[in-house]
């Protein structure tokens, strides 16, 4: 397919500060968001006429660090080769040998994050938030249950999207995912420590891990407030969580029903419920099918 030519005197190409070397994509300088690792950009696909977002990793920062380098090349591998309506969609990827820059183009979700999204709109319904659980379940079952099975072991609100004017809530940031053999056990201590399972910290775990953290997610969208807050060095956070002992955020959930499901997703990892069954959940009763 013919593309238009980048011609640096255009008024509107000009506001590209970067283009791939077919000329489909084009960066602008607006930052939608800075991990560890990578930093996410607003892009324009000029071939769909779509806005996307433009992930960019600068490699020369990590030729030292073999596992940063594995998985940052793990998170393009694993989005090429996944497709699920709540997991982020992940359309080209390309390596650029000058400047040194791994870039990888996604949808783009026009909301932002889910923790930020929820910061923002403060009156939300009970169904709503049920709705946005479910979605973020669906894409937790289909990771669980992908061939070989994917943990995240990085599941919080700021690696979930929203698209707000759709209510469509995608999984992203797949930087810290693991690809388990049919054990479905992992061993390295990974993740964020406000929503890591106690067994994470044992080095011994399975999938149920992003259960755990699924709940603490469900936490935070009904109170709004982020897990362990009380807290103010991380060895107080371990402490809390080997011993089993709950967020003071709980004390904030009034609806019974709310607590009894979040319990079920902190249970031990044996009581705990996969993703399969909590979407049979009580808990999803009366939500549309569709929704």
């Amino acid at each position: 397919m013919p593309y238009l030519k980048f011609n640096p005197s255009d008024k509107d190409a000009e506001r590209f500060v970067e283009v791939d070397s077919k000329r489909r994509y084009g960066r602008y300088s607006d930052l939608l968001g800075v991990g560890a690792v990578k930093r996410v950009y607003r892009a324009f696909d000029q071939e769909d006429g779509i806005e996307v977002a433009w992930n960019q990793v600068q490699l020369r920062r990590f030729f030292d660090d073999e596992d940063m380098m594995e998985r940052t090349f793990n998170e393009t591998k694993l989005l090429r080769e996944m497709s699920h309506e709540n997991i982020l969609e992940c359309y080209n990827v390309w390596l650029d040998e000058e400047p040194e820059t791994l870039n990888f183009i996604t949808e783009v979700c026009t909301s932002g994050n889910l923790r930020d999204y929820r910061e923002k709109h403060r009156r939300v319904s009970i169904k709503a938030l049920k709705n946005w659980s479910r979605q973020i379940l669906r894409g937790l079952e289909y990771l669980h249950t992908h061939e070989p099975c994917i943990i995240h072991r990085d599941l919080k609100l700021n690696n979930i999207f929203i698209n707000g004017n759709t209510g469509r809530v995608k999984i992203g940031d797949f930087g810290l995912s693991a690809v388990v053999d049919s054990s479905h056990v992992a061993h390295t201590m990974l993740g964020t420590p406000e929503f890591m399972a106690p067994e994470i910290y044992d080095e011994n775990y399975t999938e149920l891990v992003d259960i755990y953290a699924f709940g603490i997610c469900v936490l935070e969208l009904v109170t709004r407030e982020i897990p362990y807050s009380e807290c103010d060095t991380i060895v107080k956070i371990y402490m809390k969580v080997s011993s089993g002992t709950r967020p003071q955020a709980m004390n904030k959930v009034k609806d019974p029903e709310v607590t009894r499901f979040i319990e079920k997703c902190l249970a031990k990892p044996k009581e705990r419920p996969s993703a399969t069954e909590l979407l049979k959940d009580p808990f999803f009763d009366g939500l549309d099918d569709d929704a």
